[in-house]
């Protein structure tokens, strides 16, 4: 099998796996709270990275590392999975996953706007325009189609997923700089992420073991939408010849997740979100062109 298909394969199944993580989150906060989630996806994403590191023989890349490397990945664990994670979550148990998923997704669009004063980029007049046309679609989306009556499903629910956008583009522009190997990276990450969110539970009120279907639950979103979906991404972008060939299939989440939104979680999905979706997946098209 030729590498480019390899790569097609593995992109398209991570792109089938994101899609489905709308639909898990909405559906394991039935069964379990906001940071028992966090908490038990991140511990399961964390093995699911050690036994790929022990299976491809990278361990020694842990033993070599630095103080300073420990403490930059433990910071950049606090900003995913701990606070990225928290703050979606905690959008998906106040909104509909039609709205969450869409305020979510705009995070291209911010990625450019805070690469501006981080990294020393210059905005050109297509990312102007690009971004007003994802804030139209992000309006369209949190008023349900009421644009002019400027009424909000939740203002706190969509300040929470709009805001998770922030929190993703800070964490992979300091992820960036970072030189050291992906998947040990990614490891660290949810290993001090999992630490810092079991502490937290330990201060409110200690650590409890959640129901069989929010456990599951957990468990899925930890390897799909966490640990074996990022290895597989990483993966695509290896294999192909170049990013864009892969990295343009993942405009296709948003709109397969509104069908499994439809079909799994029983949500009337409302031409508001397809039209507001429509916007902000064109505003970050317009962008990267």
């Amino acid at each position: 099998m030729e590498k480019q298909t390899r790569a097609y394969l593995c992109a398209s199944a991570a792109v089938l796996f994101w899609a489905t993580s709308a639909s898990a989150f909405k559906i394991s906060l039935r069964h379990i709270d906001v940071f028992s989630l966090l908490f038990y996806a991140s511990i399961t994403s964390t093995v699911a990275f050690f036994i790929y590191i022990l299976l491809s023989n990278r361990l020694s890349l842990l033993k070599g590392l630095s103080r300073k490397d420990y403490l930059n990945s433990a910071l950049l664990g606090f900003l995913n999975p701990f606070l990225y994670y928290t703050v979606l979550f905690k959008a998906y148990s106040i909104l509909p996953a039609q709205e969450a998923q869409p305020l979510n997704f705009v995070w291209p669009i911010t990625l450019v706007l805070l690469s501006i004063p981080l990294l020393k980029q210059k905005i050109r007049s297509r990312d102007i325009l690009a971004t007003l046309i994802c804030f139209a679609g992000v309006v369209v989306v949190s008023t349900r189609g009421d644009i002019f009556g400027f009424k909000f499903t939740s203002i706190t629910g969509v300040s929470l997923a709009t805001g998770s956008s922030v929190i993703w583009a800070l964490f992979w522009i300091y992820n960036v700089r970072d030189k050291r190997d992906e998947v040990v990276r990614l490891f660290l990450n949810f290993l001090f992420g999992s630490v810092l969110t079991f502490l937290l539970m330990a201060i409110l009120g200690g650590v409890h073991v959640p129901n069989s279907p929010g456990l599951l639950g957990a468990v899925y979103v930890g390897l799909f939408e966490m640990g074996i979906t990022f290895l597989l991404w990483l993966k695509a972008l290896k294999l192909s010849k170049t990013t864009a060939h892969v990295t343009n299939l993942i405009y296709m989440v948003p709109f397969l997740s509104l069908v499994l939104i439809w079909f799994t979680v029983g949500e009337t999905i409302l031409p508001s979100t397809i039209v507001g979706l429509v916007f902000i997946v064109g505003g970050i098209v317009l962008q990267r062109l």
